[in-house]
């Protein structure tokens, strides 16, 4: 069997609470610069079990950065050229679904870009030629699959689908949008999926999003959404998130990338 030290690292980008994975080991933080400027952290290096893992927090450390004001070019990039060919990207999210209340974990499926005016692709200026990337399936599905199975074993209450409707933020939507939204079929809501996934695939990365529901969508529940109401879902369900980054790293990292 061959030492999986020697496969690339499998990128996390997320908060800076998941470099606090059981038997992480920290091996080196470093700052980056990329073409498109700087991304929103230095990249932290480890190694959980025998799997060389690079952190990025998707908002910077310390949280700062909002979602429409990330650097998506910069931090995918920065993953890309660290060597890393398989991303897991973790997304707090609102939960439209009625089965997807606050801490529920899903992985999801499908995408809808709802967003504007972000630097959404690679394929800009002097080019060559034009490329059309084919974004049918926005999530590697052989990653979502060990998910998924890593999920089942540790008996957690998840969800193996969901459409993420990527809203432009930084503000929460209105009831009214929550229910544009689930007439367009999303069962979730959030800020940060596009077009993190989308740079992903016209680098041919492999990524999945593995997403915890924080609160139910505008006008989904019988009171207004809170920040301690968000604050109490993340405590309550990253224990589940970073049980399935635990059991599941290994397979990502074994992988085949996307790219000859």
């Amino acid at each position: 069997m061959s030492n999986s030290r020697n496969r690339p690292p499998v990128g996390i980008i997320g908060g800076t609470g998941l470099t606090t994975l059981s038997g992480l080991e920290i091996m080196a933080e470093r700052p980056v610069v990329t073409p498109w400027g700087q991304p929103s952290s230095d990249l932290i290096e480890g190694c959980l079990g025998d799997q060389a893992v690079m952190f990025l927090s998707r908002h910077g450390n310390p949280h700062r950065i909002p979602p429409h004001q990330v650097n998506y070019r910069a931090n995918i990039q920065a993953l890309h050229d660290a060597g890393v060919r398989t991303i897991v990207g973790v997304n707090a999210v609102g939960g439209i679904h009625a089965d997807m209340g606050p801490a529920h974990i899903v992985i999801p499926d499908q995408i809808i870009d709802y967003t504007w005016g972000r630097a959404s692709t690679f394929f800009e200026g002097e080019l060559d030629e034009t490329t059309h990337i084919d974004f049918t399936w926005p999530y590697t599905e052989e990653a979502r699959e060990l998910l998924i199975s890593a999920a089942r074993d540790q008996k957690l209450a998840f969800s193996d689908f969901g459409v993420y409707g990527a809203t432009q933020g930084p503000r929460l939507e209105t009831a009214a949008e929550v229910l544009r939204l689930e007439r367009d079929g999303c069962d979730l809501v959030g800020m940060t999926g596009m077009p993190e996934a989308a740079l992903a695939a016209e680098l041919k990365m492999n990524y999945v999003c593995l997403a915890l529901v924080v609160n139910r969508a505008a006008g989904k529940s019988d009171h207004i959404i809170t920040m301690a109401e968000i604050e109490a879902a993340i405590d309550q369900g990253m224990s589940g998130v970073k049980r399935i980054l635990e059991a599941s790293i290994s397979g990502l990292g074994a992988l085949t990338p996307q790219f000859s």
